[in-house]
């Protein structure tokens, strides 16, 4: 695999080139350890993880220097293995999660509230209509800051529907910040992955979520 300094750089770049400030999340569930450390080394702070079981092994690994962040679904029952050890959570979309991680975390949690824009029945998240209603429920918990809102485009290749749907995640996110709850400021997005991070950066995005583009992938990942 390529050496990811040079590789983290150019993508760098490339965001920097559209709007300073959005942050890349190298997403390491395709490499294990070593190729993990090597992110790190090159500079890269946020490292994203979609099962608990990589995210655990990893994080005993490389504690300094990283900023780890969940971005996959994550079962209720499984909330007390790793939400002690994350700092973004990016798949919150329902109540029984929300009260196990009340239940279950040390210290206030920040999330990203999971919207199913596109309504593909093969994607989690919430519906786009009701995610100001489910927000709204969340000011019981304490343990929970809603920083922004997290969508997953369609795997097409087709520019407008993709644009359509990160603009959209981007106007309801604006609309949330807009009634100034205390528990959900909500000023982020996370939306974007390798085929589509530029597209989700004209957009809006601040953060992305890069895994083959930038990490690579290996048969023996952890």
């Amino acid at each position: 695999m390529k050496p990811i300094k040079p590789v983290y750089e150019n993508i760098k770049n490339e965001l920097d080139s559209i709007r300073e400030g959005i942050n890349l999340i190298a997403v390491t569930k395709q490499v294990g350890v070593e190729r993990t450390k090597e992110a790190v080394e090159a500079g890269i702070e946020h490292l994203g993880e979609n099962r608990p079981e990589g995210l655990l092994k990893k994080f005993e690994a490389i504690q300094d220097g990283a900023k780890w962040h969940f971005i996959g679904n994550l079962q209720s029952r499984k909330v007390k293995d790793i939400i002690n050890h994350i700092d973004y959570l990016h798949s919150l979309d329902r109540l029984s999660l929300a009260k196990e991680i009340q239940k279950r975390a040390d210290r206030v949690i920040d999330c990203f509230v999971q919207v199913n824009v596109s309504k593909e029945e093969s994607k989690s998240g919430i519906l786009p209509e009701e995610t100001l209603d489910f927000i709204k429920t969340l000011e019981q918990y304490d343990k929970i800051n809603i920083i922004g809102l997290m969508t997953m485009a369609p795997n097409v290749e087709d520019e407008e529907v993709l644009r359509k749907v990160f603009q959209d995640l981007k106007a309801l996110q604006l609309d949330v910040a807009e009634r100034e709850w205390p528990h959900a400021p909500c000023t982020e997005t996370s939306m974007g992955m390798s085929n589509d991070y530029l597209i989700a950066a004209q957009e809006g995005a601040t953060f992305v979520r890069i895994g083959t583009a930038l990490i690579g992938s290996e048969s023996e990942a952890e």
